[in-house]
């Protein structure tokens, strides 16, 4: 797996500047211009500030996606022979393509708290009683996402690790072994025909 390393280690560095830039910004970034005195700033702050990082995760994300393909050409045999790959694989595609798109949608939103935040607010994802119901919706529905996308990014990063697992001499169990195992034990105990007659049965 040595011809691997830089693409597996581009995938992991990337999944960690998705985890580690999400969460920084729900935590230190939205909760200090929070603190900003002019209600009219802390969007506008806060909007700057994911609009700075916004390139640096772009590329992160294209990077991501786009060691895929030689880790999937390298791991090809896997798929096809050894127990629970497949299935671990689709998860974690399904989880990292629905947190991209989280992501996406929330730059879209955070677009739009951008050009309203002369209105004011609380905070980044905290409307002001007397903002609109449009920016209201927005930062609402940022207050949520803003703690989904990072629970996103950590699951791809454990999944990523659970395949890693997978790789550990003990656990490259082939399909098909388990039962292969299983007619071993029964044939001395049961008989070639009694065991091929409960699996025609079954």
């Amino acid at each position: 797996m040595s011809g691997n390393l830089l693409a597996r280690s581009i995938h992991d560095l990337t999944a960690a500047a998705w985890f580690g830039g999400s969460l920084m910004g729900a935590v230190g970034l939205n909760g200090a211009t929070a603190e900003a005195k002019d209600p009219t700033e802390r969007t506008r702050l806060s909007s700057l500030g994911w609009k700075k990082w916004a390139p640096v995760q772009t590329a992160a994300f294209a990077a991501h996606l786009g060691t895929w393909a030689p880790i999937l050409w390298e791991n090809k045999g896997r798929y096809a022979t050894q127990e629970g790959v497949m299935r671990w694989t689709w998860a974690k595609a399904g989880v990292t393509l629905a947190g991209a798109a989280v992501t996406l949608y929330a730059g879209v939103l955070g677009k739009k708290v951008d050009e309203l935040s002369e209105q004011g607010a609380v905070g980044a994802t905290e409307p002001a009683a007397t903002a609109s119901p449009e920016l209201k919706k927005a930062q609402e529905q940022l207050r949520m996402l803003q703690w989904a996308i990072p629970a996103f990014a950590g699951t791809v990063i454990v999944l990523g690790a659970k395949h890693g697992e997978l790789q550990r001499p003990r656990n490259l169990r082939p399909k098909g072994l388990d039962t292969v195992k299983v007619l071993a034990d029964l044939i001395p105990a049961k008989g070639t025909s009694k065991v091929v007659k409960s699996l025609l049965a079954s």
